[in-house]
């Protein structure tokens, strides 16, 4: 207590606590709560978007079933249009045994006949209305959805078909609910969530966790208009978080949407912050006191010295590097006063020639071209150490023996002449036995590397080797009219610049070696996309080819035609995850052959997806399928929702791939391909970019043709 008392006796002690405690305690008091705060609503925002996207993916998982569901009923209902009727020909007995596991029941319906059976038999035929059956003879799907007495819920999908000319039947059938909720599965839903899945009139289609009784009224009760998609509901005592969505059935199908509705028990999803609620408050605490301790002794300990390491700073602030600081503590304020103290002396020295080299420095590790560091060097180095000329060699990587030499002499304005270079044998040996520096001149026989500087009369030169990787990189000569007399630390000073040559050559090297090798992964995965397919080999260079005669013919600038060099190599990059036995296939496609196919565009932007510096071809892998009329995939962009890098691709690929033997067809001779092209431009293809294809095609036919 004595000691707390005469401590805080000192004017600049009391100052201190106190701007402690307003600066530092309430902060972190203040931080703490916010910290908490924000961690609680961070996991509400993660737990409400976790649900969302479970949700939206459950939600297209039914949705793509419903469709799948829809393609086969269409199939049926086209064989029993061309065979009609089907039901006589004995073939019911394919659809048994293709359908048994999808749909429960079918059969074709006709006004005044009676309902023939496909398969199984229906127990409650739906309740069909003349607007339903309108909807089905103008050629939509019709969903309906009916409950029995027991609660249980029935699913029913119909389509039109015409069994005989100007004859037209209903193909209805009942969808077996375990196919349709197959990706809504206990086991395919996240941890301890539960899944209700509602009609339009809020009757339970299906409850993960039990019969339609067993959900809560709550859930099936309408909720208002503009109510938030999530929310919260209660089962005894446990409390749930909700996420609830519409599945949009109007837009492909005749039928009401209905609604998903994923839940999370709350406790499951803040468990995390009832342990944080915890022991949260306690560390606070903790850490208040402990700072405070350690910070208020350590003030104590630090107000002597520390003002006497203040003045003494104040002193070298003012240039005064003749100060010094006596400090007898015995402890590491001792240390700092003798590190202070020589710090001051080294100051001095090297102030006044700090600042100039670190200009020049900047100047030579900003550039990443070897001339302009060379120019930069040239123009900078007489500032630094006057001498009467400069001559700075840089050795050939690929010979190791040749380079050129750039010399200037002290007069502004040189044109930094540059003469090729042989390093003789000799000569190299003395560089590499003198790595720090080594003076030449008088009547000793010159090296090639200064003979331009002795043309012109400099008979005495400083030598400064660069190395890089241990291999001579380069040579900086200081030239002299009488012998140099370099003091050590102008000699260190020089010698600190020729490490940072070598260091901005090393990182000129690693530069073009980082380009060579993204260039060099593009053309493996070229490769790797036409190895593929015998069918596709060479594929992507053509298409390259011809997408880059393009944009030069569109004026695309060097930047831009460098995107679509990068992207001509991966824009089929997709076609990896396409199995061959589709890809090589010489028959026609089964359509869900071509949805598998038509997926490629999609995987490609997901496999170049972790890579950033793909981030900008990224796009034209997503859209060179997409047609100008909006009729293409994956997404429908029409017109200028497409780029103009993925328009171009459409036409180069289109071109290539009319071009191309495939396993189905035989190529098209190359006129026969133009004419398609221009039939189809505004069409598939943007009228700009077919004209800017028809400027250039003749010149590629004639440069291939050349070739062979």
């Amino acid at each position: 207590m004595n000691y707390a008392r005469a401590f805080l006796r000192s004017k600049v002690a009391q100052r201190m606590s106190i701007l402690f405690i307003i600066c530092a305690l309430f902060p972190i008091a203040i931080l703490a709560l916010l910290s908490f705060r924000n961690v609680t609503d961070q996991l509400h925002q993660q737990t409400q978007s976790r649900l969302h996207q479970a949700n939206k993916l459950i939600s297209m998982a039914i949705y793509e079933r419903l469709v799948f569901l829809e393609a086969e009923l269409n199939r049926v209902a086209s064989d029993v249009k061309a065979v009609p009727p089907i039901y006589q020909t004995g073939t019911t007995q394919g659809y048994r045994i293709h359908l048994k596991d999808i749909i429960k029941s079918l059969e074709v319906l006709a006004d005044k006949d009676i309902p023939v059976s496909l398969l199984g038999e229906f127990k409650d035929r739906p309740r069909m209305t003349s607007e339903m059956s309108k909807d089905i003879f103008s050629g939509q799907t019709l969903v309906i959805t009916q409950c029995d007495p027991d609660g249980i819920s029935h699913i029913y999908m119909s389509v039109s078909v015409e069994t005989e000319p100007s004859k037209k039947c209903i193909l209805q059938s009942e969808i077996d609910p375990d196919y349709l909720w197959l990706a809504a599965g206990e086991s395919s839903l996240p941890t301890l969530t539960r899944l209700l899945v509602l009609d339009q009139t809020r009757n339970v289609l299906f409850a993960s966790w039990g019969s339609a009784a067993e959900v809560p009224k709550e859930l099936t009760q309408n909720r208002k208009n503009g109510s938030p998609a999530f929310f919260e509901w209660a089962e005894g005592q446990t409390r749930y978080l909700a996420d609830q969505r519409e599945l949009f059935l109007q837009s492909g199908f005749a039928s009401q949407n209905w609604t998903i509705i994923l839940s999370e028990p709350k406790a499951y999803s803040f468990a995390p912050i009832a342990y944080f609620k915890k022991t949260f408050p306690l560390v606070i605490l903790l850490s208040i006191w402990v700072v405070l301790f350690l910070s208020l002794s350590q003030i104590r300990r630090s107000l002597a010295p520390l003002q006497q390491l203040k003045e003494g700073a104040q002193q070298v602030a003012k240039k005064d590097f003749d100060t010094r600081v006596i400090i007898k503590s015995h402890d590491e304020f001792s240390e700092v006063a003798s590190s202070f103290n020589e710090m001051a002396v080294q100051l001095g020295r090297q102030f006044k020639t700090l600042t100039t080299i670190a200009e020049l420095d900047g100047a030579i590790l900003s550039s990443l071209d070897v001339k302009k560091i060379v120019k930069t060097l040239l123009g900078r180095i007489p500032v630094v150490f006057p001498c009467q000329g400069t001559a700075i060699t840089i050795i050939s990587e690929k010979t190791g023996s040749s380079g050129w030499t750039y010399t200037a002499k002290s007069n502004p304005g040189h044109d930094f002449p540059a003469e090729r270079t042989n390093i003789e044998p000799a000569d190299r040996q003395r560089l590499e036995a003198n790595p720090e520096t080594f003076s030449l001149g008088g009547r000793e026989p010159l090296p090639q590397y200064v003979r331009t500087l002795s043309r012109q009369g400099i008979p005495w030169f400083q030598v400064f080797p660069v190395f890089l990787k241990q291999e001579l990189a380069g040579i900086i000569c200081l030239g002299y009219e009488n012998p140099p007399r370099l003091s050590p630390e102008d000699l260190n000073q020089a010698r600190q610049l020729s490490d940072q040559v070598g260091i901005a050559l090393s990182n000129a090297e690693l530069v073009a070696e980082v380009e060579q090798f993204n260039w060099g992964t593009l053309t493996a995965l070229a490769r790797a996309i036409d190895a593929k397919s015998s069918w596709t080999a060479g594929h992507s260079e053509r298409v390259t080819k011809i997408a880059m005669a393009i944009s030069r013919a569109a004026g695309f600038s060097r930047s831009e035609r460098n995107i679509v060099l990068r992207a001509g190599a991966v824009h089929d990059i997709g076609k990896l995850g396409i199995p061959n036995e589709i890809l090589d296939k010489p028959g026609e496609l089964t359509p869900q052959e071509k949805i598998a196919v038509r997926q490629h565009p999609q995987l490609g932007a997901r496999i170049l997806e972790p890579i950033s510096a793909y981030t900008d071809i990224m796009r034209i892998v997503l859209e060179h399928h997409e047609n100008f009329d909006g009729s293409g995939y994956p997404n429908g962009l029409a017109r200028g929702q497409i780029s103009i890098y993925s328009r171009i691709f459409s036409v180069a690929d289109g071109y290539d791939a009319m071009t191309s033997d495939r396993p189905y067809r035989q190529a098209l001779d190359r006129k026969s391909a133009v004419e398609s092209i221009k039939m189809e431009a505004g069409k598939k293809y943007d009228p700009m970019v077919v004209d800017l294809f028809l400027m250039i095609i003749g010149d590629i036919d004639k440069e291939e043709s050349d070739e062979k």
